[in-house]
């Protein structure tokens, strides 16, 4: 397999690894970027990004980034927030009053980001087509009746999260959340990073598929048999209300929504970029910083019924929980991806990692080659 792209030889063993992943005759294509002290150190890519396997992974690929997409819209919601438009603490209602329905008059922004409003799922079974309507799923979440009495206890809304921060966004900053974080991040740091894409960027835009005969470890499977087995459960609605939620991913339509949950489309190059940038302070100041990145959240999670830890939209590093550790060090933070993208900051060792593929592995957080990459990464930071 031919790897594109430069390394600074102290990082030859991350590229060694890179190269050793297209060992696996399924791995189709990926890409690889960490800077540290704001200095790109590894910018690699390889392997295929169409569907056919004939279109080679270009250095302008871009690819869903999933969750990953989560702390790019919540930087966003903070720098509102230090601009005197959003308010943690305050009910979410202020702004929005149909949201006070069915007892959520106290819910805040602060719950939402962190995972504990009581929102991931929507219980009423919609039309798949109600993925891709703003205004249908956000009526929805307004009406709906939290799953537990919201501050207590947390899980995670894996898709709900784009309607309801984004619902916020939009009403303060007075513009869809993508273009939002377009003109809050991705224009002021220069990334290739998009929620709701041009149709005119699409043929950059790497085909997303599953990897076959891997079945993850025991949180994964988990979470497929509660989906499979208990179909009006608040985990399997989280995931397949509406239906459409997860087969969308290649479709036009999903990409030119502004899905702030789920649909960032861009490169490895641009979650290093983010997190760079929020090392550096370019996007948060230091007190907003510490919110995002102090623990809120932390425990069994009632959707993903594994162990996870939250700041405000970002994934929290727990060493010692194989499945849910980015692998450098304990201050790391940062957001996986379904199917095995991630971007993350390792605060301690001023590093910003990002690492996209359009080959989904089946993991619930951490992906094993990202960790594997890290793990080698680290190695060479000693």
């Amino acid at each position: 397999m031919q790897i594109q792209g430069h390394f600074e030889l102290q990082f030859e063993a991350v590229r060694e690894a890179f190269a050793a992943l297209f060992d696996d005759p399924q791995e189709r294509g990926a890409a690889l970027c960490v800077q540290v002290g704001g200095e790109t150190v590894l910018d690699l890519w390889a392997g295929t990004a169409d569907k056919d396997g004939s279109e080679v992974w270009h250095s302008d690929t871009i690819a869903n980034l999933f969750s990953c997409t989560k702390t790019f819209t919540a930087v966003t919601a903070l720098q509102l927030v230090g601009e005197g438009k959003l308010n943690l603490d305050e009910p979410v209602a202020r702004l929005w009053p149909e949201f006070a329905a069915n007892g959520k008059q106290s819910v805040t922004l602060r719950q939402l980001l962190c995972h504990q409003a009581g929102l991931p799922a929507i219980r009423e079974i919609l039309p798949a087509e109600a993925l891709y309507d703003w205004q249908t799923m956000t009526s929805v979440l307004a009406a709906e009746e939290p799953w537990w009495t919201p501050g207590q206890g947390h899980g995670y809304a894996a898709i709900t999260y784009g309607w309801l921060v984004g619902e916020m966004i939009r009403r303060a900053d007075g513009r869809g959340p993508g273009e939002s974080i377009a003109a809050r991040i991705s224009r002021p740091l220069g990334l290739d990073f998009h929620v709701g894409l041009a149709d005119e960027e699409f043929h950059r835009v790497a085909h997303i598929a599953r990897g076959k005969g891997n079945t993850g470890d025991e949180s994964a499977q988990r979470l497929l048999q509660t989906t499979m087995r208990e179909p009006a459960s608040m985990t399997a609605r989280a995931f397949t209300n509406p239906p459409s939620i997860m087969t969308s991913t290649n479709k036009p339509e999903w990409r030119r929504m502004q899905q702030p949950a789920a649909n960032g489309h861009g490169n490895a190059r641009s979650l290093a970029g983010f997190y760079s940038g929020l090392l550096d302070g370019s996007l948060l100041d230091g007190d907003l910083l510490n919110e995002l990145t102090r623990e809120h959240s932390i425990g069994q999670d009632k959707t993903l019924l594994t162990q996870t830890r939250f700041g405000l939209g970002c994934m929290l590093d727990q060493p010692a929980v194989p499945n849910a550790t980015f692998g450098l060090g304990a201050k790391s933070f940062g957001h996986p991806g379904a199917g095995g993208s991630v971007g993350f900051a390792d605060p301690e060792r001023d590093v910003a990692f990002g690492f996209v593929t359009n080959t989904l592995g089946p993991y619930v957080l951490m992906d094993p080659r990202a960790q594997r990459l890290v793990r080698e990464l680290g190695e060479c930071l000693q």
